[in-house]
């Protein structure tokens, strides 16, 4: 999973464990509620309302609870600069698991419209978060915006109800040890594909529990132990507004 952009470490931001109200988003990032594009846009640039966006989240359950936007020069470019909105459902704000989307967005050409959405899972105490991603939508500022943003949002709901459907599948299957053996082995398999090579890691280790909550036998829980064992997992780490990705 992968930002189209990034914010240096010392930009404005704001991360509460309740849902953000929109004066508070407005105090750390009034970029989020321009109202127009900023003057230096050619007329070839489409406004997208990211307040508009935010807005239809909301309805459907989906609340800001981290917000950040990048630190300018120019005072004139302080209500339109790159900025972005963390999501999750009230309840999974401060939960171990959280669908959550990640929205992107600037009014004066700093960055392209994003709409990156997961299931998050909370991974150890220093804030990582590991998951799958079940939609990346991007649109440029520019042609049939409103039609693209539209059906982004709607990619992003329908992947969230498919990846809801899959979880409850792996969580109806019980996989004894020696079938959870074979499944850590095709995935070292997978991850280290040279025959003439020995792999670094045994499948005792990649079926170690580091989380309580995986120390199931159901497929659900192998797979997560699999995918948080070293290199296995896509990652999300968020820290002062900062957004790295690792693929694996």
């Amino acid at each position: 999973m992968q930002l189209a952009s990034r914010f240096a470490p010392r930009s404005p931001v704001l991360r509460s464990a309740r849902p953000l109200a929109d004066d508070q988003i407005r105090r750390v990032a009034p970029s989020i509620f321009a109202e127009d594009k900023h003057g230096s846009r050619s007329e070839r640039y489409c406004y997208i309302p990211t307040v508009a966006v935010l807005t239809e989240l909301r309805k459907e359950g989906f609340q800001p609870f981290m917000v950040c936007q990048t630190r300018v020069r120019r005072d004139d470019r302080r209500e339109y600069t790159k900025h972005m909105i963390r999501l999750r459902h009230a309840s999974q704000i401060n939960g171990r698991e959280a669908n959550e989307i990640i929205l992107l967005n600037s009014h004066d050409g700093s960055s392209s419209y994003q709409m990156l959405a997961g299931m998050f899972r909370f991974a150890c105490e220093n804030g990582l978060v590991c998951g799958d991603t079940v939609a990346d939508v991007r649109v440029p500022h520019k042609g049939d915006v409103a039609g693209h943003v539209i059906e982004g949002a709607y990619e992003v709901l329908e992947g969230f109800e498919r990846a809801e459907a899959s979880r409850e599948a792996m969580q109806a299957v019980t996989l004894n040890e020696a079938e959870a053996e074979v499944f850590a082995r095709s995935a070292i398999a997978l991850k280290y594909d040279e025959a003439d090579t020995a792999a670094p890691i045994t499948e005792r280790q990649v079926l170690q529990a580091r989380r309580y909550d995986d120390n199931r036998s159901d497929l659900w829980s192998v797979f997560n132990r699999v995918q948080l064992c070293g290199s296995f997992h896509n990652w999300i780490y968020v820290e002062r507004a900062f957004m790295w990705s690792n693929s694996g």
